[in-house]
């Protein structure tokens, strides 16, 4: 497996303007002793398995160039740059070509990390980036619950037996290792959702929340219902498309930008939630970066939540 470094260089700002770019890892002797660390997956084969419009392998950069220029949480400052001083850029995986030999690599990069309790954040990538990231868990060994914030269910049987992007959550419910501990979806769109896929979800225990009954009061019960070991995946095409443009498979309708954010907030406090990851942005099909923002702002809410929480224990 291979890592390769991210192009993306943040200039130096003046005095007491320090932004995200110039904080990672200014803590760290080594990257391998990092309390959070980022990996790119800039892959897109099962978005063209699946029939969508390709481009969200160019997603990784995308999201660190709009991501790094933002600066820390100036109402819990010391918290936040204490926590960046202290994350990690790993880079990103070096496609092969061979999507299951790519999903296997990124399962094999993320596990030492999440062994050890390491927040990981790791940037699609099509949603086939989450069955590599599943496998994380796997490797380590670990059970996991999985929260998958989407416009659809993403249990699509596998085409001549290979997965891609409609197929990683029915990839991870069948697994061998049976390390899934538990599905839900929220978001999904009922005129996008299959009748045999929500079929498909409650024959194996699994939730299917649909968009309209997304709410405030819905996010906190979701997120704190992941009690073990748990990784949270935000698909960009869950919001509307005058938000979020920028996808495979675009969404005249979806859930609020308040809702989403709060959830990725509330998945950083919740201490259970060891992972995220964040899919399907399409840098061709965007506009002025307004979907690369969003994915941006969605992890830095994520990490205020993180910061939050241990500021207070």
């Amino acid at each position: 497996m291979t890592l390769r470094p991210s192009n993306v260089t943040i200039p130096a700002m003046g005095p007491g303007d320090p932004r995200i770019g110039n904080l990672l890892g200014r803590a760290l002797s080594r990257m391998e002793d990092a309390d959070c660390v980022i990996v790119g997956f800039p892959v897109d084969e099962g978005v063209r398995r699946n029939a969508g419009r390709p481009g969200a392998a160019l997603g990784p950069d995308a999201i660190r160039r709009c991501l790094f220029k933002m600066t820390p949480d100036a109402r819990q400052f010391e918290a936040s740059v204490h926590f960046l001083e202290r994350a990690a850029d790993l880079g990103d995986l070096e496609p092969t070509g061979d999507l299951e030999a790519d999903q296997v690599a990124l399962g094999t990069v993320l596990a030492p990390y999440l062994s050890r309790g390491a927040t990981v954040v790791v940037l699609g990538g099509g949603h086939e980036t989450s069955f590599g990231h599943y496998l994380g868990y796997a490797c380590a060994g670990r059970n996991v619950q999985v929260l998958n914030w989407d416009a659809h269910p993403d249990v699509r049987p596998l085409l001549d037996g290979k997965g891609h992007s409609g197929s990683p959550f029915r990839q991870m419910l069948l697994h061998d290792l049976k390390s899934c501990a538990g599905y839900a979806v929220a978001g999904l769109n009922a005129h996008n959702t299959s009748k045999e896929h929500v079929d498909f979800l409650a024959e194996r225990g699994a939730l299917a929340v649909f968009s309209d009954a997304v709410s405030a009061v819905k996010v906190q019960e979701l997120i704190w219902s992941l009690r073990t070991n748990a990784f949270v995946t935000f698909d960009l095409d869950a919001l509307p498309q005058s938000i979020a443009p920028g996808v495979s498979a675009p969404n005249a309708d979806g859930i609020s930008l308040d809702i989403w954010l709060l959830a990725a907030e509330l998945a950083g406090v919740n201490s259970a939630v060891r992972s995220i990851d964040i899919v399907e942005l399409c840098p061709p099909l965007d506009k002025d970066d307004q979907t690369a923002r969003v994915a941006a702002l969605t992890i830095w809410r994520f990490w205020r939540g993180r910061c939050s929480a241990r500021a207070r224990t």
